[in-house]
C-alpha cells in the first residue's frame, strides 16, 4: 500500500490545528516544522488505524444499502399459482 499524503492546503491546516493546540491545551509554542515533524509521525503510525477503519464503514454502509438493494429486488417478485 502506498503511503498516506494529505494534499499541501490540508496540511498547512492541520499543522495549525496542532499548534493551536498544543497552545490552548499544553501551553506550549510549537513551530511549524515540529508539528510537521509530529503530523508525519502519527500519519505514519498512526493514521493507518484511522484508514482501515474508515474502509471498514465505508464497507459496511455498502453492505446496508445492498440490503437495501436486495429487499427491492425481492419486492418485484410476481406470485406463483
Amino acid at each position: 500500500m502506498a503511503d498516506i499524503e494529505l494534499d499541501s492546503s490540508v496540511k498547512v491546516d492541520v499543522v495549525a490545528k496542532i499548534q493551536k493546540y498544543f497552545q490552548d491545551e499544553l501551553h506550549q509554542e510549537l513551530g511549524s516544522f515540529d508539528a510537521e515533524f509530529l503530523l508525519d509521525f502519527f500519519s505514519k503510525e498512526v493514521g493507518v488505524y484511522y484508514y482501515n477503519q474508515g474502509l471498514a464503514d465505508a464497507l459496511k454502509s455498502f453492505e446496508l444499502k445492498m440490503e437495501d438493494v436486495s429487499d427491492a429486488v425481492y419486492q418485484l417478485e410476481k406470485e406463483t399459482d
